[in-house]
């Protein structure tokens, strides 16, 4: 449980040096706004912040995952015109720590979303809400051995290695295959979160490997552009195929069965829950330092259900 405290020269310090502060804005910085999961973090940031009317919100976040460098300058941006608050979702668990200690530094909470920071920043943000991206991983494998079986080549397209998400999901996801089955892992490659590049990736893989009897792509333009490549080699149902994220592409490859199910993270609540702690820190409550936002894994069979209805966008 977290209280945040900030101190008068700590706030009397940054006062002098920053602008005028944009009052009660609340700054969602997310890993890239060319994403549908992302956009759905907006989604949920807005209709937290529409429960009352003293702080508005800004969304914001950078060209690609990879652009750690522009995401860090939308913190700083953020600190330096005085936010209210921060909810974060770190491209980049060492590169976001110096910027996250200056918010805190400058009496601004900060909820991280989805990918933790590097060990060791705990005390300069106040929660940290996620799947819990070890869990869902090993929900996947799972899946896999579940529907492929015990042995074969299972091939492991991820997406940005090293983030905290990433590190969670991928290996839990290959240590629990390795844990408990025969499966050999080829790979894991990243798509530095481009479809494209999955897409070619994939299209690889496949050809190098035609006894490929799994694959899992870890993100939504990582399973993206490795199912599409399924289907242009024309391999769609001849191996178990598990995605990661909900949106309609993906949905549409689990209904015509290019994808035997999804992992799909609650994204809407990253943001309604990210932004409702921030709320509640900024009104003096003491909150849980991990909120888990759940994953439901999504098959042809529970598509349509409200459980699945609920996570999907």
């Amino acid at each position: 449980m977290k209280t945040f405290v900030t101190t008068a020269l700590v706030s009397g310090v940054i006062g002098l040096a920053a602008p005028a502060a944009i009052a009660g804005e609340i700054a969602v910085i997310v890993k890239t706004t060319n994403s549908n999961f992302w956009q759905n973090v907006s989604l949920g940031a807005d209709a937290a912040i529409g429960t009352q009317s003293e702080h508005t919100l800004s969304f914001n976040g950078p060209a690609s995952e990879s652009a750690i460098a522009d995401q860090v300058s939308l913190v700083e941006n953020a600190i330096n015109r005085g936010v209210a608050g921060i909810v974060l979702a770190p491209s980049d668990p060492e590169s976001l720590a110096p910027v996250v200690r200056r918010a805190f530094e400058a009496g601004i909470p900060v909820a991280i979303i989805d990918s933790m920071l590097a060990e060791g920043n705990e005390d300069y943000y106040q929660t940290f809400l996620s799947t819990d991206n070890c869990a869902a991983g090993e929900l996947a494998a799972q899946q896999m051995i579940e529907l492929a079986g015990t042995s074969g080549k299972v091939a492991v397209m991820s997406y940005v290695a090293g983030v905290g998400s990433e590190i969670g999901r991928v290996g839990c996801f290959s240590d629990y295959l390795a844990a408990n089955s025969d499966m050999e892992i080829v790979g894991p490659f990243y798509s530095q979160s481009q479809m494209a590049t999955a897409l070619n990736q994939t299209t690889d893989i496949l050809a190098a490997n035609s006894d490929l009897v799994g694959i899992f792509g870890a993100n939504e333009p990582t399973a993206i552009g490795m199912g599409r490549a399924i289907e242009q080699a024309g391999k769609a149902g001849q191996l178990v195929a598990i995605g990661f994220d909900g949106n309609e592409d993906l949905q549409d490859m689990v209904r015509s069965g290019t994808l035997a199910a999804i992992a799909v993270q609650g994204s809407f609540q990253m943001g309604e829950l990210g932004v409702q702690a921030v709320l509640d820190v900024l009104s003096g409550e003491t909150i849980e330092d991990f909120i888990d936002t759940g994953v439901v894994m999504v098959t042809q069979d529970n598509i349509d259900t409200p459980e699945a209805m609920n996570v999907l966008y």
